[in-house]
């Protein structure tokens, strides 16, 4: 459920009116470019000029600019950690010998895909007769074969931690992908059955068998992705809150004895659970028992295959990516080894990793820094509240009181997770390695069961380059990777930072609020803390800002999705009013003096425009429109700014610039 309970998004940057050397660069626009008209080309056209996709990119942008400094930080750590001696357990260890297996082509050359012919075999074993337990051993390591479960907070109850269960498997990116029936569609549909079909015929399948379970396992995900719910849907999560009982399970899906399957589990005296897709449980169990033994134990190998070819020799890695990179997304070339084998000891271990780094490069004083800045924002959002024309007092008291108990977190834990139980043996394969890291990462998950939640964990490690708001929790998080140039930066001047960062804060923050957030309470329970009457004017303006997007033609024919944007883009417009009002205090904001030949709020909005600048593939834009809650950079900005008013007054836009939205068509929301 973290994947649901977390809305992802990036930006940032600090402040002080200071050296004008700093923060938003002229180089990085595109001054033939009219602001009215396309404002993203006009705020970052230089950048993305001056950065143009390289092959091993099938997007790049100014997020992606710092992960590459990010890269190179961590790729320093881990060969200077291979230059001292650790002892065996360590960290130090465990991060070097993780690292050096991903590193050693060689080795991964010459083992080709020996590593997962133990696995196959142990598919081959697989009986009907022993489905529960079969399912279960599965589950405790890579593969979660029909269905899944995972430990997570209690909507209804954050304090709680209960257990969720999704179920269907997938290997495009979305369910659209195999509904279309469009050309492009049909085209990707061809493209992975021929990619299932190379890569059972290198371990070992003959061509014409390889074909037939190609087909067979294309099929199954098929008759999933007929009955799941669409991205945009799934985004009500009293939809995804269905209670069943044990007895409630058994009797609806008795393919798997599930008593016996949750005690092997480890997961004693289980009551209920959240079922979060019945259409989909259906559809597997009725797989599950109806299915041929042979045909699944072929889709339990393909399984095997399909989560292996990352950590497996170059060939069937290139094949892998051929599909997924190449023909999905538009990359042209694999990242350098040093960058792919930076990303396991970097997951696998990614908070030991994250304290290395935090020791190294990250400012101290930015912690209190930002602390400064979020409470500014904070009381900024809490006037945006107080003077709402559409929300009723009764309810403002509870948006305040929610807003007021947000819980925050910069930079990195206070207590740093614990990885001695994790092994990492220079002796085995990667990977044999990687999977028993998962075999110990879904035991230490499976662990919080019956455990109240420990609400002092990150959803990020601090070398991530992001922030979220989890409304389970309540908080809102800013990892240390972000707080750094050119999103935060001390030297630069408020507006720039308050573009950058000062708008992923109110961001974060609208997010408690958007279509999702406000349907919990300060505490982090699914409550409905709003008036009928206020809830059904919110969610007039939600369908009003929806239709703008959904009116936006992405490339082709595919239009924006308004109503899977939805939450992303509520906090865009949220984060940009919040923090301007807040720029406007202080000294910069109120006293008009230009730099570079711009007005303090022309650079705050021009600071916005830059952080979004990137280059796309047409490939990576449509899987992004299909499947990311987020819309394109390009639409963070254009479709964003026309809603704010104080944008068409800061660049003195009138009804013949391009961007123009008359005022009685406007969205405002917060």
């Amino acid at each position: 459920m973290k994947k649901i309970l977390m809305s992802l998004t990036v930006m940032a940057s600090f402040l002080t009116v200071a050296a004008q050397s700093a923060g938003m660069n002229v180089k990085d626009m595109n001054l033939q470019v009219n602001p009215g008209d396309d404002f993203y080309e006009y705020a970052g056209g230089g950048w993305m000029k001056a950065n143009p996709l390289t092959p091993e990119y099938s997007s790049y942008g100014v997020f992606d600019e710092l992960a590459e400094k990010n890269r190179t930080q961590l790729r320093d750590l881990f060969l200077n950690l291979a230059k001292e001696k650790h002892e065996k357990g360590s960290v130090g260890q465990k991060v070097t010998d993780l690292y050096s297996l991903a590193m050693d082509s060689v080795r991964l050359n010459a083992e080709g895909v020996t590593p997962l012919k133990a696995d196959l075999a142990l598919m081959e074993t697989f009986k009907k007769s022993d489905m529960t337990a079969f399912i279960a051993k599965l589950h405790q390591s890579l593969w979660n074969p029909f269905f899944s479960i995972g430990i997570d907070a209690d909507l209804m109850n954050s304090d709680a931690n209960v257990i969720y269960m999704d179920a269907g498997t997938s290997g495009l990116p979305d369910r659209d992908y195999y509904l279309n029936t469009d050309a492009d569609s049909k085209a990707i549909q061809r493209a992975y059955l021929a990619y299932l079909e190379k890569v059972l015929v290198m371990n070992g399948y003959k061509k014409g068998s390889a074909k037939k379970v190609a087909k067979q396992v294309y099929d199954m995900e098929y008759r999933f992705a007929q009955v799941e719910m669409s991205r945009a849907e799934a985004r009500d999560y009293t939809k995804l809150y269905n209670v069943r009982t044990v007895e409630q399970l058994q009797a609806d899906y008795p393919a798997i004895n599930w008593s016996q399957y949750f005690e092997l589990m480890g997961l004693k005296n289980v009551k209920q659970v959240i079922l979060e897709q019945p259409k989909v449980m259906a559809v597997a169990n009725d797989m599950m028992m109806n299915l041929k033994e042979a045909d699944i134990i072929n889709y339990l190998k393909t399984m095997v295959i399909t989560h292996g070819t990352s950590y497996l020799s170059d060939d069937i890695a290139e094949v892998a990516f051929d599909f997924y990179g190449r023909k999905l997304s538009g990359q042209q070339e694999r990242k350098p080894r040093w960058k792919r084998a930076l990303g396991f000891p970097n997951s696998l271990l990614g908070e030991a990793v994250g304290e290395l780094y935090v020791n190294k490069y990250f400012a101290h004083g930015s912690k209190e820094k930002m602390l400064k800045l979020i409470g500014d924002l904070r009381r900024s959002l809490a006037e945006h509240i107080a003077k709402l024309t559409w929300m009723s007092d009764e309810t403002k008291v509870n948006a305040l009181v929610k807003l007021n108990s947000f819980t925050v977190k910069i930079g990195y834990p206070d207590k740093w997770r614990d990885y001695s139980g994790l092994k990492i043996d220079p002796e085995m394969s990667l990977y044999e390695n990687i999977k028993q890291a998962a075999v110990y990462e879904t035991r230490r998950q499976l662990d919080k069961w019956g455990k109240p939640v420990d609400k002092d964990e990150w959803g990020m490690t601090p070398q991530t380059v992001n922030a979220y708001y989890n409304p389970s929790t309540n908080e809102i998080c800013f990892p240390a990777a972000i707080l750094q140039d050119p999103f935060f930066d001390v030297n630069a001047d408020d507006a720039t930072n308050y573009g950058a960062i000062g708008v992923v804060i109110g961001h974060e923050m609208t997010h408690g609020f958007d279509d999702q957030g406000r349907n919990f309470d300060q505490k982090g329970n699914m409550i409905d803390w709003w008036t009928e009457e206020d809830a059904s004017r919110f969610n007039e303006l939600a369908e009003k800002l929806a239709a703008q997007f959904d009116k936006i033609v992405v490339v082709k024919d595919l239009h924006a999705n308004g109503h899977l944007t939805l939450g992303e883009n509520i906090a865009d417009q949220g984060g940009l009013r919040v923090a301007f009002d807040a720029f406007k205090k202080t000294r910069q904001g109120q006293s008009g003096e230009k730099i570079d030949g711009f007005t303090p709020e022309q650079r705050f909005y021009l600071s916005y425009g830059r952080i979004w600048a990137e280059n796309i593939t047409e490939e990576a834009e449509y899987q992004q429109t299909k499947s990311d809650p987020h819309s394109l950079g390009r639409w963070r900005v254009n479709a964003t700014l026309r809603n704010i008013d104080d944008f068409f007054r800061v660049f003195n836009l009138g009804p013949d610039a391009k961007m123009w939205l008359p005022e009685n068509e406007r969205a405002v929301i917060w």
